[in-house]
């Protein structure tokens, strides 16, 4: 893997970047309608308060918006060990059509060899995970797995029958064993409408917004659009638990950037164009690739303020949890100042937050202002 570690600015620890959220700002159902949700406009002096489909008026003929075009696997799933012991497993990485990387949720660890009968067992309709040891990797305990089912069936075969949506923590579901009156809804919208290359375990959120009739009115001002893939890992829920943030070791998360993205990136530079990208999974690819020059492979990119930029313009997300990466990135990127402004606005408006939250709209600040006051 390349490295991508960068200068982390020894202005700012973790404590910087912590907010009082009170609970009722999370938000536990996403809005009626995927445009209907509210926009910050956070581009200027002053904020804005905005609905999101008034996002074409905010851009500009030539500019280019890039999305991620992952798709969140139905990845959770339950199962038992031979001992009849409940466990879960949250399937991180597909290997091999039988072989996966997946967190493990049990009260007491197996070991390597053991059999565990998910969604009832071959026997009962669903297939056997064979545990082969554990997976080295910065992400945290994870293990790898053989599965077994009927018919030779595939990882992503099974993950599709008998697997569940995995939702954020804090949202809160009654998600054991599949009994969430809210599965069907969240099966459609935690999914966003150009989801197409299955992988990730987290939705990117800030794309959720997003509804066919905003992309047509985005075509029709002249506004094109490319696509990234990153595949969101369960790293991104980790808190960082070092108040030195250059002690923070960064989980990582596979990346592609098609050729005809390239392309269009091109285009847009030609044209003076802005590059919108569409949240933060969207800049850790884009500027993985400007670091590194590759176009594809697994990245562990630490934004940071003091962070220099080089491709994207514009930055539409959502609202991301207090001591997070996330957090330190749209720092990076807004301005450290500026951000926890708007943050606080944001709480006193009364604005949702999180995966199934509002949305705001940041510019880059010239590089090397952190915006620390």
């Amino acid at each position: 893997m390349t490295d991508f570690s960068a200068p982390v600015s020894s202005a700012f620890t973790l404590s910087d970047f912590d907010f009082e959220l009170p609970p009722e700002h999370i938000a536990q159902h996403p809005a009626p309608e995927r445009s209907a949700s509210r926009l910050l406009d956070g581009r200027g002096v002053q904020p804005v308060d905005r609905i999101f489909r008034e996002l074409p008026g905010l851009l500009r003929a030539g500019d280019l918006l890039v999305f991620n075009d992952t798709r969140v696997l139905k990845a959770r799933i339950f199962g038992e060990k031979a001992s009849g012991g409940k466990l879960e497993l949250l399937i991180e990485r597909v290997l091999s059509d039988h072989e996966v990387v997946a967190h493990m949720k049990v009260s007491k660890k197996p070991q390597p060899g053991a059999t565990l009968h998910m969604a009832g067992g071959c026997n009962g309709g669903g297939f056997d995970a064979v545990l082969l040891g554990r997976y080295p990797d910065e992400n945290g305990p994870l293990f790898r797995f053989a599965l077994h089912g009927p018919a030779h069936e595939s990882a992503w075969d099974l993950m599709e029958r008998h697997g569940h949506l995995p939702l954020p923590p804090y949202i809160e579901r009654q998600q054991a064993e599949g009994n969430d009156p809210n599965a069907a809804q969240d099966a459609q919208r935690y999914q966003t409408v150009f989801a197409r290359a299955p992988g990730a375990v987290a939705a990117p959120t800030a794309a959720l917004h997003f509804d066919e009739e905003v992309l047509a009115a985005l075509a029709a001002q002249g506004i094109e659009h490319a696509s990234v893939t990153l595949h969101v890992g369960a790293g991104t829920f980790q808190p960082v638990k070092t108040e030195n943030l250059a002690e923070h070791q960064m989980h990582s998360e596979w990346y592609e950037v098609p050729l005809a993205t390239l392309a269009a990136l091109e285009r847009c530079r030609q044209r003076g164009g802005r590059v919108v990208a569409v949240g933060t999974t969207t800049v850790r690819t884009l500027e993985s690739w400007a670091r590194s020059g590759q176009t594809s492979g697994d990245t562990n990119i630490f934004i940071t303020p003091g962070f220099e930029f080089q491709v994207v313009n514009l930055l539409l997300t959502n609202f991301h949890l207090p001591k997070s990466t996330l957090m330190m990135l749209v720092s990076a990127f807004a301005g450290y100042a500026p951000v926890m402004g708007l943050y606080h606005y944001a709480i006193k408006r009364n604005y949702r937050f999180f995966s199934y939250g509002d949305a705001m709209l940041l510019e880059r600040r010239a590089a090397g202002d952190a915006g620390a006051t």
